[in-house]
């Protein structure tokens, strides 16, 4: 028990680290190529913290099991944008500017939306299959790279606080390469302790599952975005968390389908009601209390609605 608990600071120390580095590295990236942080955010980074969803899922969908594949994202997006981006908010209010508020958040809830009716075709309109097939997945991995050209064409650079130091490009590469080994190793590592030590005082896997699991594979956007937020960094935040969604739906489960088909059995109603609850409330945030800005109070009602929906797993366990 004393070796795990050891290797479970040991991958802490390593998220922290990671993500205070990537954070850094991708900074000044964005800096060099006068490119916005949040779009260095939507891609680098979010790309990068979502890697441990890609593998869950791609694993899942090579060994046919649809319920990993799906149930990842959805969790993670539901984590991604109620408790990480309510914690962040809480600590620093996020800057949301008008390419977020007409472009970044609708496509969030577009792909969203879309997601459902894909996977619930035939509850729907009475045709098709509960799920995600090929050519469901061709249709997501196409929206995916049409969305990344859109962003790197609309860059909308935003002066925030500059709080570092100019940092050489090949060692602004080094840090973002080296703070995502760190995060995804580090993650690993804190998630397979802390499962090691929960079962060990007898809490059951349902609820290990529904905790330490889903939040675990979450672990690397959480730190990169509480990293971001203590450096006043909110747009490249916001662009991690909205890049990871999007990365997760368009790409992941698209990339996942063409795999192998994916069945929403074993998706409640309630879990992809959660998941659109969370998107349309980044869009309710840019007209609640300080407009034009991811505020404490929106952080709060994140917050909220995230414990909400923990609540009704745990007692539906």
């Amino acid at each position: 028990m004393i070796v795990q608990i050891i290797l479970l600071l040991t991958g802490l120390a390593l998220v922290v680290f990671g993500a205070d580095y990537l954070v850094e590295g991708a900074s000044s990236i964005a800096r060099k190529f006068k490119l916005s942080e949040f779009v260095i955010g939507l891609t680098i980074v979010g790309m990068g913290t979502s890697a441990p969803e890609m593998v869950v899922s791609f694993i899942g969908a090579v060994q046919g099991n649809a319920d990993i594949s799906i149930g990842n994202v959805i969790g993670s997006n539901i984590f991604n944008t109620l408790l990480i981006l309510g914690i962040t908010a809480l600590i620093l209010p996020m800057p949301i500017t008008q390419g977020n508020r007409k472009k970044d958040i609708p496509v969030n809830i577009f792909i969203t939306v879309l997601l459902i009716i894909l996977g619930l075709e035939t509850t729907l309109f009475g045709f098709g299959s509960d799920g995600l097939s090929r050519v469901d997945g061709a249709i997501l991995m196409a929206l995916f790279i049409g969305y990344m050209i859109l962003s790197f064409r609309q860059n909308e650079p935003v002066h925030e606080e500059e709080n570092s130091k100019p940092v050489k490009p090949w060692l602004a590469v080094l840090m973002v390469i080296g703070g995502l080994a760190a995060l995804v190793f580090g993650g690993n590592l804190f998630v397979d302790s802390a499962t090691y030590i929960a079962r060990a005082l007898g809490v059951s896997d349902k609820f290990i599952a529904i905790t330490i699991l889903a939040g675990g594979t979450s672990l690397p956007e959480l730190a990169t975005c509480v990293a971001a937020a203590v450096k006043k960094k909110g747009q490249l935040a916001l662009g991690n968390i909205i890049g990871s969604n999007v990365f997760n739906i368009l790409l992941i489960l698209g990339g996942s389908a063409l795999i192998h088909p994916l069945s929403f059995a074993g998706i409640s109603y309630v879990d992809l009601g959660i998941l659109l609850v969370s998107a349309l409330a980044l869009l309710t945030a840019c007209w609640m209390g300080k407009r034009n800005q991811i505020d404490r109070l929106d952080g709060s009602m994140f917050l909220i609605l995230w414990a909400a929906y923990m609540a009704y797993l745990i007692v539906n366990l």
